[in-house]
Order: C-alpha cells, then sequence, then structure tokens
C-alpha cells in the first residue's frame, strides 16, 4: 500500500511539475509574435521604423508597427496605409 502511495504521489508531482513548464516550452517554440488587439488610426509613414507581419499560424493576420518614438502596435493587414508601408520597406530591403 505505501508503494502505491510512493508512486501515485510521484506521478502527482511529475505531473503538475510538467504542466507549470509546458507554458515556458510553448513560449519558447512559438513561431512568431500574434495580434489580438488593432490599432484603428493611421501612423504617420515619417514616424514608422518598421513593419513585420505577423507569422502565417496567427488567427488575425496583421502587422506588428515600430514607430520612431519607440512603440510597438497591431494593425491590420486590411489597411491600405500599412500595406504601403510594408511593401515600401521591402523595396528598400530587396
Amino acid at each position: 500500500m505505501k508503494t502505491l502511495s510512493f508512486t501515485l504521489g510521484l506521478l502527482l508531482l511529475l505531473t503538475v511539475y510538467y504542466c507549470t513548464a509546458m507554458p515556458q516550452a510553448v513560449n519558447a517554440i512559438a513561431p512568431g509574435s500574434c495580434c489580438f488587439q488593432f490599432f484603428t488610426g493611421q501612423v504617420p509613414q515619417k514616424q514608422i521604423i518598421s513593419v513585420v507581419k505577423t507569422h502565417s499560424n496567427c488567427h488575425e493576420k496583421g502587422f506588428v508597427v515600430s514607430t520612431a518614438r519607440g512603440k510597438e502596435m497591431c494593425v491590420s493587414q486590411n489597411l491600405d496605409w500599412a500595406q504601403k508601408a510594408f511593401r515600401k520597406q521591402q523595396v528598400i530591403t530587396d
């Protein structure tokens, strides 16, 4: 009986350990950033430092826009100004 209790206790301890470690492991292998809230305004072109697409596995397609003031914001890929900024950046880096 003591062996059974010890085995069950050990299994419970291992389960708790791996469940708490799992979120860190998921973050370590995550494909990139995803957006869950989107900025609906427009960022002036001269303030944009970079525009990066969110990962293709993200539920909502978006861009992460970095500004000269050090802010990052998510914007929808459906916005014309964001698409233009992304294309402009691609032309410069190619």
